[in-house]
């Protein structure tokens, strides 16, 4: 279903035909791990590794404004408006002088989010419209932020915030800090991911989600499975990402468990899958397969059949082509 959400101008009108911004995100299928991890100085920061969703997204057209400050919108688009005045802050300080051609820099203006993303579950929503709001505010401006400048205005405007911006790289992303810790490589592993919502209608709300606290095993724990991702990426290993995302999402039982997890760790084996991951601060899952391994035009059929057989909803499949008839999906590339 799409989802239609418009911010209004502080005041004054803009007039028709005036230029705009267009900015897109896609949304994220929960992380392939989550814990704390030492940075380059040995400190302990909260940070994950996104399972990116490129089927779905929100779309942000922004429409600016001359004569008037600030962006106002009704209360639950408070992430995104805080995102476009950060935006405007950030391009005043630090971005070019005069937008040519056309009309001069924007101090206020009136927003669209169009978005196909469910809400509350772990899929990025919140940080898509952000994300994709970031983007047009600076699309109007001629400019292309650096994607980790995006990172860093996200997590400003929303507290904590997924690595869906950083697009060109498998990242592990300080999500409470905007700050990436480190690359882990070009791209993931190809794969197909069969997702599902192991508590249908409940949501979560990130921020009121109180942060793990991890124990000194937990915390050893991350360091091996840090460099068990890193090797996995930079060697295409699927079955070794998915022993290290199912120990992440195990971890991630103490804080937000899914009922069915070991149900679904099972199925996934039974049908030659990797393992398991989720959101862990959602309530999606999911299994990962290895398209060089299984055939995925049954296996995919029969996985979704079997999670609604456990009474769960099946949100998507990642990583296969979405247009295809179900019984030919073909895999695709995961970029991250």
């Amino acid at each position: 279903m799409r989802h239609l959400r418009k911010l209004h101008p502080a005041g004054g009108s803009h007039p028709a035909g005036t230029a705009f911004g267009v900015g897109y995100a896609p949304a994220h299928h929960g992380e392939l791990l989550q814990g704390v991890f030492a940075d380059h100085t040995g400190q302990l920061r909260r940070a994950l590794v996104t399972l990116p969703l490129p089927g779905l997204g929100s779309r942000a057209v922004f429409h600016p404004s001359q004569h008037h400050w600030g962006i106002v919108g009704t209360p639950e688009l408070t992430k995104v408006r805080r995102a476009a005045i950060l935006t405007l802050q950030e391009l005043s300080q630090h971005g070019p002088p005069e937008r040519s051609p056309g009309p001069g820099p924007a101090k206020g203006g009136q927003l669209e989010i169009t978005s196909d993303i469910p809400r509350g579950i772990g899929m990025g929503s919140s940080t898509s419209d952000v994300t994709a709001t970031i983007r047009a505010v600076a699309n109007y401006h001629g400019v292309r932020l650096p994607r980790e400048t995006v990172g860093r205005l996200a997590v400003q405007a929303e507290c904590a915030s997924d690595s869906i911006m950083i697009d060109d790289r498998v990242v592990l992303f300080a999500h409470r800090d905007g700050d990436v810790l480190e690359s882990l490589g070009h791209q993931l592993p190809a794969m197909v991911v069969v997702g599902c919502d192991t508590a249908p209608g409940t949501r979560v709300d990130t921020l009121r989600f109180r942060p793990a606290d991890y124990h000194d095993d937990e915390i050893a724990a991350f360091r091996v499975l840090r460099a068990g991702l890193r090797r996995a990426v930079a060697t295409g290993d699927l079955p070794l990402l998915g022993r290290v995302a199912t120990a992440s999402a195990r971890i991630n039982q103490r804080f937000l468990p899914k009922p069915e997890l070991e149900s679904l760790l099972a199925l996934c084996h039974r049908l030659g899958g990797c393992g398991v991951q989720v959101a862990h601060s959602g309530t999606v899952a999911g299994l990962i397969f290895d398209p060089r391994r299984v055939a995925v035009d049954r296996t995919v059929p029969a996985c979704e059949a079997e999670i609604a057989r456990l009474g769960l909803a099946v949100t998507t499949v990642v990583g296969a082509d979405p247009a295809a008839p179900q019984a030919a999906r073909q895999p695709g590339r995961m970029a991250a």
